[in-house]
Order: C-alpha cells, then structure tokens, then sequence
C-alpha cells in the first residue's frame, strides 16, 4: 500500500501514442515472436517520492486474422516519471497503441519545510 506522508496529493495524467507501426513497417506490425515497446513518460512536476501508477489501453488496433496478444505495464516508476511498457508476442500484429496513465502521489509546496 502506498501511504501519503502529505495532505497534499497530486493526480497527474496523460495519453500517449506508443507507437503507429503499420504506417512505416515497424516491428509490432511485420515481425513475429516476442517483441517489446518502451516509452518514457516525464511528470510535468516532480512527486515527493515515487507515485502509484497505473496505465491502460486506450486504443488497439490489431490484425484481424492473427491472435491478439498484448501486455502493458510500468516500470521505473520515479519522482520524475516512469516508462511504459508494451509487449505482445507469438504471430499477433498490433498496428498502432495508445495508452492512458494516471499517477497519484504525494508532492510538496512552497510553503514546505525541509528539516535537515
């Protein structure tokens, strides 16, 4: 569980297209097998420690006559930002992705005292 040492908490969002890659003949569209996309993801303002994140799809569009294979997740999740993670695998052809995101966190003000 994720405790907030702040009655400060910040929600911070965003949409990001992860890749279009039946437009240029990217790798999640012609290729086979386990293939795997890494997007980086920077909060416009810094959390007091790393926040909880979550990401979703929020569009797919995939081959019709494959299997639609697909995971998404977070990793390196920081103060600053986070990467998104997008993996699919077998003979699936994913042509493009969007993803959604939400982090909540603690973060800090003008007015904090910094004890040291």
């Amino acid at each position: 569980m994720l405790k907030i040492s702040s009655h400060r908490v910040g929600i911070a969002q965003g949409s990001l297209v992860l890749f279009s890659d039946f437009q240029d003949g990217g790798i999640m569209w012609t290729g086979e097998g386990p293939r795997e996309m890494r997007r980086t993801v920077q909060f416009r303002e810094p959390f007091r420690m790393p926040p909880a994140v979550q990401v979703s799809l929020s569009m797919w569009d995939i081959d019709q006559k494959h299997n639609g294979r697909m995971d998404i997740s977070t990793d390196a999740v920081t103060e600053d930002g986070f990467v998104i993670v997008f993996r699919t695998w077998g003979d699936s052809r994913v042509a493009r992705v969007r993803a959604d995101w939400m982090a909540i966190g603690g973060v800090g003000h003008e007015d904090d005292w910094e004890v040291y």
